[in-house]
């Protein structure tokens, strides 16, 4: 293990597991990951790997069979598990969110049906929001709940679901206009549905439509799929806490503990991509000496790593800061903006280092080089964390008077 991105003060637990994953991504990860990239399959021996570790239950409370882990020993594990290949920690961020959000905001009913079955893995959790012509305007959805006796009745469109056909809970954003006044704020007419379906594609269940997956140019291995919801019913007790109306907040404050993951994923994948870089500068030769000793490459191999560190300790910044309870999004947007950028930058520089064996699908950076950008649009755009971190700041540096 090298000296970059290290973590001052974790305890011995913290320790024990960070290093564990490791391990598991060294032996069980990293092997395989090229092969099944390439052939887009789904890395079911590995998520199996992770269900025995614990790794899906990592966050949820002891009293529920997890772990009861913190959010940064959570994106610790990201960060190694990105290194490895990043589809894997796509496939437990989703189930992750809605972890996270059942923990925070469900009935003690809910919690008591779900979290046991989300611990161990057997209920896996993927989450909507987006739609087709939506983008980043989350308060524009359409999608509908409408009530009808003690059920709701969910017609509309979504879309970028990860994990939508292997899911077995899907936590969808609806608009609910019934008990609102008309000049109602859209945010606060959404609301959040809890959908059990059966893992696949086609019809899952009446009223509910898993198309298939959506090609992409990287972030393979893992589903991305659209969701159609025709005249689904769903009962009045799926209501996340209960209530409607509370669906937009309980969503961001789901994608705020996402956007550390995501900042954590970019710090996995630019680590991995300064471990090849500097590794094949050391190998290679041109002009009768390896190319490392060429002072372009060093200091191409110096300003990989300083942003690979920086990366990681506003990471680490973020996850504490939610951790102690206090509000995070400034640090979130501000992780997840540098991270995702300084990922694709570090990704490329160990691309142009390989010369025209980056170009190689024998070659790792090759994988690395389609899915760091999925990172740059993930859990909101550059745009949309830049957005969030001036509005922050315009509120902390308010003139007075």
């Amino acid at each position: 293990m090298g000296r970059l991105a290290q973590t001052e003060g974790l305890t011995d637990v913290q320790k024990e597991i960070v290093s564990t994953v490791r391990d598991f991504v060294d032996k069980e990860i990293l092997p395989v990951a090229g092969e099944l990239e390439h052939r887009d399959e789904y890395p079911t021996r590995i998520v199996e790997g992770l269900k025995e570790l614990g790794i899906f239950g990592l966050m949820i409370p002891e009293e529920y069979g997890g772990l009861g882990e913190s959010l940064l020993t959570y994106a610790l594990c990201v960060e190694e598990i990105a290194r490895g290949w990043m589809s894997v920690s796509g496939i437990i961020n989703t189930h992750f969110i809605v972890a996270y959000m059942l923990k925070q905001h469900g009935t003690d009913e809910q919690k008591e049906y779900f979290l046991p079955r989300m611990a161990a893995g057997e209920v896996r959790g993927a989450f909507s929001m987006s739609e087709p012509g939506l983008g980043s305007d989350v308060s524009a959805i359409t999608t509908k709940g409408v009530r009808d006796g003690d059920e709701y009745v969910l017609t509309g469109q979504k879309m970028w679901l990860t994990n939508g056909g292997t899911s077995s809970l899907v936590a969808v954003l609806c608009r609910t206009d019934e008990g609102h006044p008309q000049d109602t704020p859209p945010h606060k007419s959404m609301t959040t549905f809890l959908i059990e379906k059966e893992p696949g594609f086609g019809e899952v269940k009446p009223g509910l439509t898993i198309p298939g997956k959506i090609d992409k140019m990287g972030y393979k291995g893992v589903d991305t799929t659209e969701l159609i919801l025709d005249g689904l019913r769903v009962p009045a007790n799926r209501v996340l806490g209960g209530e409607t109306g509370r669906g937009f907040y309980q969503m961001m404050d789901g994608v705020e503990v996402g956007r550390v993951n995501v900042a954590a994923r970019g710090c996995g994948v630019a680590q991995r991509a300064f471990e090849l870089g500097i590794a094949y500068a050391q190998q290679r030769h041109t002009f009768g000496k390896p190319i490392a000793q060429h002072q372009a490459i060093q200091f191409k191999l110096a300003e990989m790593a300083t942003k690979v560190e920086a990366a990681h300790a506003l990471m680490v910044n973020a996850a504490r800061k939610k951790d102690s309870g206090r509000r995070n999004d400034l640090e979130a947007g501000m992780a997840k903006y540098l991270a995702s950028e300084y990922c694709k930058e570090v990704v490329e520089d160990a691309f142009r280092i390989h010369g025209g064996y980056g170009f190689s699908k024998e070659y790792e950076i090759e994988r690395l080089y389609r899915e760091a950008p999925m990172l740059l649009i993930g859990e909101g755009t550059a745009e949309i964390q830049k957005m969030i971190v001036g509005r922050r700041l315009l509120e902390e540096y308010r003139l007075q008077g």
